[in-house]
């Protein structure tokens, strides 16, 4: 029985094909690959970094509890409309702000402010 090929071997798989590719292509068809070529390259450094299971262990040090990610984000957002958390509230700017970086990190980890804030792609 074969084993399962990894999500991230796909991933490098398509990638090089589309590598490949590029100089033979030529304006749409071009742009079109390289827009495919960045879209992978966004999936590979989700899947590495995961950046839903740190948000949702940091809204847990907030909320109080690890409940799904969706759920957190709903009461955050109720508790910051209704004014029970805000700026005072422990952790939570940091929280935040660290939720942030995750996320750019994954979508553009060339992102200036990431490099001004002293974080690497993988912080």
């Amino acid at each position: 029985m074969a084993e399962q090929i990894e999500a991230t071997t796909l991933i490098e798989a398509v990638q090089l094909f589309l590598a490949e590719l590029e100089p033979d292509l030529k304006g749409r068809r071009a742009f079109h690959a390289k827009v495919a070529q960045n879209a992978l390259a966004i999936v590979a450094r989700e899947l590495a970094q995961d950046p839903q299971a740190r948000e949702q262990a940091l809204l847990a040090g907030v909320t109080g509890h690890g409940a799904p990610l969706d759920r957190q984000r709903a009461e955050l957002c109720a508790q910051l409309r209704a004014g029970t958390m805000g700026q005072g509230t422990p952790g939570l700017v940091d929280a935040l702000l660290e939720v942030a970086i995750a996320k750019c990190a994954v979508d553009n980890p060339r992102y200036a402010t990431l490099k001004r804030l002293g974080r690497s792609a993988t912080a």
